[in-house]
């Protein structure tokens, strides 16, 4: 009974075979250009087994007032533009943009800026 189940079998797989369908040979693809085009592949999303980074780097770290304004600038130059044009100078985080600037000001000295000009 299992050599003639297995017989049948084998003869199920040829007729398949020589049928065709879904056991053909595949045909070789024939270049037709001379520039070798590299297949689009499945491009799966990262799925990372755990966090790289632990802790806030301070690149990624939100600017609050204390950040963005590091401290005023007292050099003769920038005493000299507080006593003659009435204008404040300080140091400041380079991530920080003009409206940041302006409100970090507000909230720690109490001041409202008519305009923020800024130098690298």
């Amino acid at each position: 009974a299992k050599k003639s189940s297995a017989l049948a079998k084998a003869t199920a797989a040829s007729k398949a075979v020589l049928k065709g369908g879904k056991f053909t040979l595949k045909k070789k693809k024939v270049m037709t250009s001379a520039t070798f085009r590299r297949p689009k592949t499945k491009i799966t999303a990262r799925k990372p087994k755990y966090a790289r980074k632990s802790v806030n780097t301070i690149a990624t770290a939100k600017l609050d007032k204390y950040s963005i304004i590091r401290n005023p600038l007292t050099t003769e130059s920038a005493m000299k533009k507080i006593e003659d044009n009435n204008t404040l100078v300080f140091l400041v985080n380079t991530r920080a943009n003009k409206p940041q600037i302006k409100q970090a000001d507000k909230q720690l000295y109490d001041i409202e800026d008519a305009k923020v000009n800024t130098l690298i």
